[in-house]
């Protein structure tokens, strides 16, 4: 069919042109029109407007990005969403990226690319290719597309949507349509790689920890892992600017991972602990069974360390378990102040991230190794739609944990300039608690009594003592320490060291030892937290040391080199090529001689093959509607392979096939056949039959229930006589008839018209103890005579009521 011609009208801006929509959106152009526009405009400014009316400040209409970020990440693939609220819908749309205050009239006013997800839902404009726009002109209500960030040094973008809703464009300079992202090295809101700063303050501080999980069946329902649900050991350290444990960006290291996959801190202490020069703590909490308790039942996993003017940032991760390799925490903490001081609170609440080694996307996922490994990000809202964090709408996921960092000591003289206020020095002076708790996970306690008065009220020395009492025991076979708690003491006024009245702090942790190869030495601190009363000088020891040994082999010609670094990017984009990595001397031999260690590696590295394409499939389908509406069946899912298969060589499965179960199928009673009505219970007079049937199979799943099984009908012989002496007559001649068939059993059977028979058999057993049931008996054919016919000589069954008594 052929539309009449639209009148053109020309946006008022490049920008605004690029904004327009396409030819197969337009739905009123003809081909005329598109003949009259001049063909050597700008840059997509060959795009018309459709006729239709514009609006200004519609909300009906949104455009998101996945994480609702205010930064973007140079290189960062992002998932861009369009959507109406219902009952609102468009036909059709364009979507472009134009760097901040760029008219788009060229190409290097776009920022960023596009790739299309559904090929049925988007594609490019065929005459503006940096813009996306629809397949076909339908009813639709949602669209996705990625968003892959430009390079760094580009700068703030704008993400522009226009919508077509029958002839109606609607589009926003500043709106719901318009989002804008600035380049910062965040991927994700709240985490930013903020440059650090040298610290400059003076002395130490040690500072607390404190982990609260919030990961439960009640704040995370999806999906909660009932059984094994836990948080693994903590693990970090108060380290220099100069190395870093983990961030957003980077790649796990093999201590990290095994952190993320496994829940173990083994590896990843070995890592720190090789870093002795660049940190001064290694942070380390046991494991929460299961992820969420009350306070009331456990302390929260707590640990304590220390920082100084050179390492003054803290790191520490988590794994939450079950997963597949999803954890908590931070990553370079800077303690250290502006003002030359120590940090006194921090609080910060934590969501999941994904160390980028395993692909799994549920909690209870089978491993599957993500090759080549990803790097680590923050889990969002929109990354699967089988993840337990999933939403459609792509809002934030809910933390799933909290972390208190609280200062509890300062040593040494304290250069900020800032005063303390009176919270700050009550924390300096707060009584430090052990650092090791050997109490088993399996052992719930309360928490312990205040410590009783000493035992001495005298400088001699006595013992103090407090209480706990065991709640809970969850394994038999681990005992339980003792409830009991004792600690030596004197009296007031009095010290157990030297006769002095100085109240001194821990030891802080020792120091590293003075060289990285042989026989060092090390040192310790305390400081004085309480002063005599009397005025007098402290002479207790405020510094301890003592020699250490690293790496015992090592000789004069040893050198000291640093790890590894990351492997370079492959010479190659296609084919075969090569990859370097380096590491350095971090100390030369003691006896001058030259390093003999080699400081870089080389290695062949292979690419895809130089005339192929990467595979491009389409995302999974929602899984079908199981095969059976009842019991155990299958559902399949399945994908598109959007690439051409000649271009490359694509070995992905396009079919999925699960099984699925559904509430058991209802199964109905099943009863046999009704038996033959029993003999009548009464001789003379009134009386009834009775027959039964059984039951084969009882109701199950909400079957039909069993229907009677036994059924009652009323029976009348004859009359009985009043004449008790003709009753007695009856009576005589009936048991002198049962005494003649009793004798005609006993000589051969009975005899019937052509045919012997055998004498009847007993009586079979009742076949119910109550309720009334039936007993058969038979006689069987001994003799059929020739002159016989089949009708007069039979086998014979008889069948009476017994046990006919209620239940």
């Amino acid at each position: 069919m052929r539309l009449s011609p639209a009148p053109l009208r020309l946006s008022r801006s490049p920008a605004l042109l690029a904004l327009a929509l396409p030819l197969a959106a337009a739905l009123a152009f003809s081909d005329e029109t598109l003949d009259k526009v001049p063909k050597s405009e700008g840059y997509c400014s060959r795009i018309l407007r459709a006729q239709g009316t514009r609006r200004e400040g519609y909300t009906e209409f949104s455009l998101r990005v996945e994480g609702d970020p205010d930064f973007y990440k140079p290189g960062i693939s992002y998932r861009v969403t369009l959507s109406a609220a219902p009952p609102s819908y468009f036909r059709g749309f364009t979507l472009i990226a134009l760097k901040e205050n760029r008219e788009g009239d060229k190409e290097e006013d776009h920022a960023g690319t596009f790739q299309i997800i559904d090929e049925e839902e988007t594609q490019f404009m065929s005459n503006c290719p940096v813009a996306v726009t629809e397949s076909t002109p339908r009813r639709r209500t949602r669209i996705q597309v990625f968003w892959i960030a430009p390079p760094a040094g580009t700068g703030c973008v704008i993400l522009k949507a226009s919508i077509v809703q029958k002839r109606i464009i609607y589009f926003q300079d500043e709106g719901s349509l318009t989002k804008k992202l600035c380049e910062q090295d965040s991927m994700f809101d709240g985490v930013t790689d903020k440059p650090i700063l040298d610290c400059c303050a003076c002395g130490t501080a040690k500072y607390r920890l404190t982990f609260y999980g919030n990961w439960s069946e009640k704040t995370h329902p999806k999906d909660y892992p009932r059984r094994a649900n836990h948080w693994s050991a903590i693990i970090g350290g108060s380290h220099s600017k100069n190395y870093v444990l983990w961030e957003y960006g980077g790649y796990a290291s093999e201590g990290v991972k095994q952190v993320a996959e496994l829940g173990s801190p083994v590896k990843m202490e070995e890592e720190i602990r090789q870093q002795s020069d660049e940190v001064l703590t290694v942070i380390k909490a046991k494991a929460q069974w299961p992820a969420w308790q009350p306070l009331n039942v456990r302390a929260a996993p707590s640990a304590e360390f220390s920082v100084d003017r050179t390492r003054h940032l803290m790191s520490f991760l988590t794994m939450m378990g079950p997963s597949p390799d999803w954890n908590v925490g931070l990553s370079a903490e800077d303690l250290c102040t502006k003002e030359c001081g120590w940090v006194q609170k921090v609080v910060q609440d934590l969501i999941p991230w994904d160390a980028g080694t395993d692909s799994g996307v549920t909690y209870e996922s089978p491993n599957k190794p993500t090759i080549p490994q990803e790097k680590i990000r923050p889990l969002t809202s929109l990354d699967h739609p089988q993840s337990p964090f999933y939403d459609p709408e792509g809002g934030s996921i809910t933390q799933v944990a909290r972390v208190v960092i609280e200062r509890i000591a300062r040593k040494g003289e304290q250069c900020n300039i800032v005063p303390d206020n009176v919270d700050d020095i009550v924390a300096d002076l707060a009584p430090e608690e052990k650092d090791e708790d050997d109490t088993p996970e399996t052992c719930i306690y309360s928490n312990w009594s205040p410590w009783s008065a000493c035992s001495s009220s005298t400088c001699d020395k006595g013992k103090r003592m407090r209480q706990r009492m065991l709640k809970a025991q969850l394994d038999l076979s681990v005992p339980c320490p003792d409830t009991q708690d004792f600690q030596p003491c004197m009296g007031p006024g009095c010290s157990d060291e030297d006769g002095s009245t100085c109240t001194m702090s821990e030891w802080i942790t020792w120091s590293p030892c003075s060289i990285s190869c042989g026989m060092g030495m090390r040192s310790r601190e305390r400081y004085v937290k309480q002063f005599p009363e009397d005025g007098s000088v402290c002479t207790l020891p405020t510094e301890e040391t003592e020699k250490c040994t690293v790496n015992e082999e090592c000789s004069p010609s040893s050198c000291l080199m640093t790890e590894w670094g990351e492997w370079d990017d492959c010479s190659a984009t296609c084919g075969m090529g090569m990859k370097k990595r380096h590491r350095m001397v971090k100390m030369s031999p003691a006896d001058g001689s030259a390093c003999k260690a080699e400081t870089s590696q080389a290695e062949k590295c292979m690419m895809p093959e130089c005339h192929t394409i990467p595979c491009l499939l389409s995302p999974w389908s929602e899984w079908s509607d199981c095969s059976v509406t009842c019991g155990k069946g299958m559902r399949t899912r399945q994908r598109m392979l959007k690439s051409l298969a000649e271009l490359g060589d694509c070995n992905e499965e396009l079919e999925q096939v699960e099984k699925c179960m559904l509430p058991e199928c209802p199964i109905d009673c099943e009863l046999t056949e009704w038996s033959q009505w029993s003999e009548c219970n009464k001789s003379c007079g009134k009386g009834h039959m009775i027959r039964t049937r059984m039951i084969q199979m009882e109701p199950q799943f909400g079957g039909a229930p069993c229907p009677e099984t036994v059924q009652r009908k009323k029976c009348r012989i004859r009359k009985c006589l009043r004449n008790p002496s003709i009753q007695k007559l009856r009576w005589r001649e009936a048991r002198e008839s049962r005494r003649n068939e009793q004798l005609r059993e006993e000589s051969g059977g009975e005899q019937f018209p052509g045919c012997r028979m055998r004498p009847w058999t007993a009586w079979s057993e009742c076949t119910k103890l109550c309720g009334g049931g039936i007993q058969e008996r038979y006689m069987t054919v001994k003799k059929r005579f020739k002159s016989s016919q089949f009708t007069s000589c039979k086998d014979k069954k008889e069948i009476r009521a017994c046990n006919v008594h209620p239940c």
